[in-house]
């Protein structure tokens, strides 16, 4: 566990480097092979051409990033609005429980509100009952209206 002062901040390219390991990881923790090189590959061209926005929480020291969640915009042609799909969310494990979470999450509130968006939309695995906590603590309201689906291509 570690115990430091964590700051958040949105992500630029030349910050990639330093947040693809973490990346990493979290496609690790869904079963994906390493891939470091690919993780910046895939990063930098989101980041570079705005496809998506990332916060990244870090130490006192900037030696260490501590977590990171990424932003893809999308549209609602119902209500005429913008939102934000929350795709990502990961802290370091020695971080956990220290915030690092809950502070992403806001700094992708006040992204959406910034942006004037409708809202942020965000999923979690049906067993990640940790996570499922952490958004329900934050305001999320689970969905239960619609069934989503999926096609595989």
């Amino acid at each position: 566990m570690v115990t430091s002062e964590l700051q958040i901040e949105r992500a630029i390219p030349d910050d990639v480097p330093h947040i693809a390991p973490l990346f990493d990881r979290y496609r690790q923790f869904y079963g994906q092979p390493s891939d470091v090189s690919g993780a910046v590959a895939f990063l930098q061209a989101n980041v570079g051409s705005r496809q998506s926005v990332i916060y990244f929480a870090y130490d006192e020291q900037r030696s260490r990033i501590a977590g990171f969640t990424q932003l893809y915009p999308t549209f609602s042609s119902i209500s005429m609005q913008n939102s934000w799909i929350l795709n990502d969310l990961f802290v370091d494990p020695e971080y956990r429980s220290q915030g690092a979470g809950r502070a992403l999450l806001e700094a992708a509130r006040r992204h959406a509100i910034e942006t004037g968006a409708k809202g942020l939309e965000l999923a979690a695995a049906a067993d990640n009952h940790t996570a499922q906590r952490l958004y329900e603590a934050a305001g999320y309201e689970r969905d239960d209206e619609f069934v989503h689906y999926f096609l595989k291509v």
